[in-house]
């Protein structure tokens, strides 16, 4: 079965990339120099050459503030993209794996009373700003496409590659002595190593649908910050500060916490803890490099 992986530059297509040498799986690796997946011509001329049976795409647009003026680029990367991707899989027998984001639910703060254990699968789509919504639309028009898809949605991404939160604290933290976090926004994050590894068991044992991947407890962005510089061992001061603070275009969801019960359910696992799987992304990087 041949394995096709899109955004292959990115800090998710990287960790597939990663982990498909690793498992000794053949692939073909593609970023946007080989393949424009918002062209539709392009897509169906390249894929009917390469011929894969399973696409798993990690390509996508998730500046959130960029999408906000840029909103025809975002939209043919988050959902045009998706249709042109996913209709040539309905139509040659191959499964499509696709990656979104709790940006696609409202986020309201009522909302944590609402869903203690954080948003299930089937939970009221409701974006509060571009982004999110061309996600949003990117699922739709997944789900209405007649592939075999598997719809995974992840939450605070981070991995030893590319720009995240967790590089972003350690640089700034290296670099100043004090940091201002909002403490007002909580969920929690998803670790590209785990990510991939659950994509792959749930891709090994057949499973289609939509599945939440993410870590367990609830934090803030102001805890999470905390946490990252007392493991690795920067000496700066974290201080707690309202959104209020940071004047951003898009409007940020405070609540946005995935259940991810159903995969656990599913593949008899157990939910990561976020403190351990931080604490093994930062042996894995480099704080010189940052």
């Amino acid at each position: 079965m041949k394995i096709l992986v899109t955004g292959a530059n990115g800090q998710l297509g990287q960790e597939w990339v990663k982990f498909l040498e690793i498992m000794d799986i053949p692939f073909q690796g593609t970023g946007r120099e080989d393949l424009d997946i918002t062209d539709h011509d392009h897509v169906k001329s390249t894929l009917d050459k390469l011929n894969p049976g399973i696409i798993i795409n990690c390509a996508a647009y998730t500046n959130v503030d960029g999408a906000e003026k840029n909103t025809t680029t975002a939209r043919k990367v988050n959902r045009d993209a998706v249709g042109y991707l996913a209709g040539w899989c309905g139509n040659n027998s191959a499964k499509v794996v696709h990656y979104s984001t709790d940006y696609v639910f409202s986020g309201a703060s009522e909302d944590e009373v609402a869903y203690p254990d954080g948003y299930p699968e089937n939970a009221l789509i409701d974006p509060v700003n571009y982004y999110g919504e061309s996600k949003a639309a990117g699922e739709k028009i997944l789900s209405e496409s007649g592939a075999d898809f598997l719809l995974i949605r992840v939450s605070w991404l981070s991995g030893r590659y590319g720009k995240n939160f967790v590089k972003t604290i350690m640089k700034h933290g290296i670099q100043k002595a004090q940091l201002k976090v909002v403490d007002d926004q909580k969920g929690s994050p998803t670790f590209t190593d785990s990510a991939v590894e659950k994509s792959f068991k749930l891709l090994e044992n057949g499973f289609s649908g939509i599945y939440h991947i993410s870590t367990g407890g609830l934090l803030s962005w102001y805890d999470y910050a905390v946490e990252i510089i007392r493991l690795s061992g920067i000496e700066t001061d974290i201080i707690p500060v309202t959104s209020d603070e940071f004047p951003f275009v898009a409007k940020r969801p405070a609540f946005s916490k995935l259940d991810c019960s159903k995969i656990c359910n599913d593949l008899h696992i157990e939910m990561d803890d976020w403190k351990a799987g931080l604490e093994m992304l930062i042996k894995k990087i480099d704080i010189n490099q940052l």
